[in-house]
């Protein structure tokens, strides 16, 4: 068996005419190549050889297909043979797995079976049966027409709790099963087992080969999450795949171009206005894994994310993602107000088209919103401005294209292109990542502390080398961090407190930001059910982790005081750095200016120096 990451591969580097020129005489017309028929043995130049869509077709007899189908109708060979002789000439060596008997399925065979068994169930439920009318009118409501939806495969999940697991149960599925797809949710001790998608219009998702892996279902109703995909299982990953790769695959290689969208509507809008070749990540911004997919089909890349605060977010962070794989990456910013669904439903095709042809260079698009925001006009907000640029700038594996941005930087920001390469060569700056635990005591003062129900202190940083202090500083304000906003949840009266001094920026774990913020958005009652409605499954995640660790709360007070004179040591540390980094940019004044400041903050931290903790020890 020839793995289908090899087969995709083969596909992809082959010369689809040099390989079909062998057996059939072919002449370039235009983009395409024609020749006679071998199927029906034309004389005629009926038969058209696509090397942008890496296909070919009869206008007579209608015979068409890849290379392999090619050669497997041609010479009579089966399809393994056919992708090793295509190999060959590729240069590419392919190695088969162990073959599997008949009765030796794929393990994965028995979810993709459900998946398909589901999405039909879900079909129905939309189109013939009364539960789903509402649906039908949200999609008339949008402008989605039967075609459309069909074609792309919508169905809807009804809000009903057993209808779904009795109709799966009687075609023989058994609960197990239907619970390793995320299909059902699996059950509390002594409780009915639950749908996962409930009161949903329902997307198929694809893999690459065209089998339904997992679903995204959009609510009809009030709640939250408004959109809601399927759990990670062995065939769904929604780092690893990209909604609407399976139609986009071949137009993104016909178009030479790759559209990426935010959301399933977006997609759908634009394959109904004969736009193909676009797809959307499950998340926001794009993962590794995804960028490799894209890359694999184009390298030509047009970001169509919203102009608010999270799609600039979005859009750079995917941005950079695609430079690190060699693409060129485009953004197209659409009139305020307006998505890629609303867009083509009153522009169509033809405006977007015109849209693409006025988009910019990702990085160009990163110093238009520096410039208009004014920073490069002062010193201190010019170093911050760098601080962005300069990810991209490492991103940038393409020698031309990153010298190009090297010399567009450097004219922006009125530094030397010199100064610029010094950066780029030091090690890059990174944000803290949320350690498992916090660093703790040892030994028998962490016993005694475990056994008082008190916090345990992170290790002493008088006891340690000065070269280790910056980390346990570091590491020591993550674990503060964590301290409230597990203080939070199960003393929401410290809220006022905790929030008059810190902001969810100051957070550098990102899912205990996340967590931090929404609590301020919904308000200290909110209470961890409506929390969770607004997270994504990582912070909801993290959240009961902390609400399962109820120790130490008898000291509450000395938590969140010891926490937030560690958040403040952190940000004084932080300015000081910054400052560090300020003052090869500067000038005389400037320098003086800064010396002034980094001084007195130094004196600032030998005040607050170890009494953050003393509470604890």
């Amino acid at each position: 068996m020839i793995p289908d990451e090899t087969v995709e591969r083969v596909r992809e580097s082959a010369d689809i005419v040099a390989v079909i020129g062998e057996y059939v005489e072919l002449k370039r017309q235009g983009t395409d190549y024609r020749g006679p028929c071998p199927f029906h043995q034309g004389t005629h130049r009926n038969f058209s050889v696509s090397p942008k869509k890496a296909m070919y077709y009869c206008f007579v007899c209608h015979e068409g297909g890849d290379v392999f189908n090619f050669l497997t109708k041609r010479l009579g060979v089966d399809w393994p043979t056919a992708v090793k002789m295509v190999a060959e000439k590729s240069g590419i060596e392919v190695v088969e797995t162990q073959s599997r008997r008949a009765e030796q399925k794929d393990e994965r065979d028995p979810l993709w079976e459900i998946n398909g068994v589901a999405a039909e169930y879900f079909r129905r439920m939309l189109w013939d049966d009364d539960l789903g009318r509402d649906a039908r009118a949200y999609l008339e409501e949008r402008g989605v027409s039967r075609q459309l939806a069909e074609r792309i495969g919508l169905g809807f999940a009804p809000r009903e709790i057993g209808l779904m697991r009795g109709y799966l149960t009687t075609l023989g599925f058994d609960e197990a099963r239907m619970i390793a797809a995320g299909l059902v949710v699996a059950p509390d001790e002594g409780a009915e087992p639950r749908p996962r998608f409930r009161g949903r219009l329902m997307f198929p998702i694809y893999d690459v080969s065209n089998r339904i892996v997992g679903f995204g279902g959009r609510l009809l109703g009030p709640g939250e999450p408004k959109y809601l995909n399927s759990a990670e299982s062995a065939i769904f990953s929604k780092g690893r795949l990209l909604y609407g790769l399976n139609w986009a695959k071949q137009a993104a290689r016909r178009d030479e171009r790759m559209l990426v969208v935010e959301g399933y509507f977006d997609v759908l809008r634009l394959i109904d206005a004969g736009v193909e070749s676009v797809v959307a990540p499950m998340g926001t911004a794009l993962t590794e894994e995804q960028a490799k997919l894209i890359r694999r089909y184009t390298d030509r890349v047009f970001l169509l994310y919203d102009s608010d605060k999270a799609g600039l977010k979005a859009t750079f962070r995917s941005g950079d993602e695609l430079l690190r794989q060699g693409a060129a990456v485009q953004v197209v910013t659409l009139p305020e107000g307006e998505d890629p669904d609303t867009f083509v439903r009153t522009h169509g095709a033809r405006g977007l088209e015109t849209q693409l042809a006025s988009s910019i260079d990702v990085f160009e698009r990163k110093i238009q919103i520096l410039e208009r925001g004014g920073w490069f006009a002062d010193l201190r907000r010019k170093r911050q401005a760098l601080d962005r640029l300069l990810p991209t700038l490492r991103a940038t594996t393409d020698p031309l294209t990153r010298d190009l941005y090297l010399g567009h930087a450097s004219a922006a920001a009125g530094v030397s292109r010199e100064m610029l390469e010094r950066e780029l060569a030091l090690a890059p700056r990174t944000r803290s990542v949320r350690p498992e635990r916090a660093p703790a005591a040892s030994g028998p003062e962490r016993d005694a502390r475990e056994q008082r129900g008190q916090p345990v202190p992170p290790p002493d940083v008088r006891r340690v080398r000065r070269g280790d202090r910056r980390r346990l500083s570091g590491e020591r304000a993550l674990g503060a961090e964590r301290e409230l906003v597990r203080v939070l949840l199960h003393r929401p009266s410290y809220f006022e407190q905790v929030v008059e001094r810190v902001g969810a920026d100051d957070f550098r774990d990102p899912e205990l930001g996340r967590i931090f913020a929404t609590m301020v958005a919904l308000g200290a009652d909110s209470g961890p059910e409506a929390l969770a409605e607004r997270l994504d499954q990582e912070s909801v995640e993290v959240m009961q982790e902390l609400l399962d660790e109820p120790g130490g709360l008898d000291h509450a007070d000395e938590t969140v005081s010891g926490s937030l004179a560690l958040l403040h040591e952190r940000q004084l540390a932080e300015r000081m750095s910054e400052i560090d980094r300020e003052l090869p940019l500067a000038n005389s004044e400037e320098k003086d200016q800064l010396t002034r400041e980094k001084m007195n903050l130094t004196a600032e931290l030998r005040r607050l120096g170890g009494r953050s903790w003393k509470q604890f020890r």
